[in-house]
């Protein structure tokens, strides 16, 4: 089933699921009871927004990990970072080395602490695409990942929660203008999902709607304005979002 968060002409918003190209509100708690409603409202008749506002938005990095031979870093991304599925990814001013990051998000679905790999599955409500903008040059620069993964825009996310997703061995993909720029296969990735999610629960408490980001695979690149990113993950969609300058800076 594919969940999203989506928004009427009148500025309402609700969640709701697909039927093919048709939308349904969802009543109620999708981390709880809810009814589904019967879809009838076209698909290009709402705007689609994130399909989750988590509390905590957790992602990491293996490959800095691997050479030290220690564990892998994570880092926190501020939910004023997200972006909805064909909203502009702004480059800020302060970087002039902004990237692409196509990744695999888990939507956890239940509050949990030291979850195990095999009970992992149980907190899971489902599966979406994320875009890790990356200010690159101010992560170098700074020795920390705060400010290079924080900025507004930041997180894309979308375009819907894939329930019946099967992580094992999904290809994803990141294009640039149409130009292929990362491709491979959830199978490629340091840790497993439910590896992640147990290694991230040992070390905090995690609630309904909480996102994990994945990590990316090699391939990340510049971005520039005027560029279009799509991050495809076979089993869910496509994310596409358009590229511009901050223009709103002092």
């Amino acid at each position: 089933m594919q969940l999203i968060r989506y928004c009427e002409r009148d500025g309402q918003v609700f969640n709701g699921w697909l039927l093919e190209d048709k939308v349904g509100r969802v009543d109620g708690s999708l981390f709880g009871e809810y009814r589904r409603m019967e879809a009838t409202l076209p698909l290009e008749k709402v705007r689609l927004l994130p399909p989750v506002l988590p509390g905590k938005i957790i992602g990491v990095d293996y490959y800095g990990a691997e050479d030290q031979a220690g564990p892998p870093q994570l880092f926190l991304k501020p939910v004023s970072a997200l972006a909805a599925p064909g909203e502009a990814v702004c480059l800020p001013p302060q970087s002039q080395q902004v990237e692409h990051e196509a990744e695999l998000a888990v939507v956890l679905g239940r509050r949990g602490r030291w979850v195990t790999p095999e009970d992992a599955p149980a907190y899971i409500l489902g599966y979406t695409i994320a875009n890790d903008i990356t200010a690159r040059d101010l992560l170098t620069r700074d020795g920390q990942w705060m400010r290079a993964k924080a900025f507004d825009t930041f997180c894309p996310l979308g375009p819907w929660i894939e329930t019946e997703f099967d992580p094992v061995d999904a290809l994803i993909s990141c294009y640039v203008n149409g130009q292929l720029r990362q491709m491979g296969s959830t199978r490629d990735l340091p840790l497993t999902v439910a590896q992640l999610v147990a290694y991230v629960t040992s070390i905090m408490t995690v609630e309904p709607g909480d996102v994990l980001l994945m990590g990316t695979l090699p391939g990340a690149d510049a971005l520039r304005e005027g560029d279009q990113v799509e991050v495809n993950i076979d089993g869910i969609g496509t994310l596409a979002n358009p590229v511009t300058v901050d223009k709103h800076h002092a």
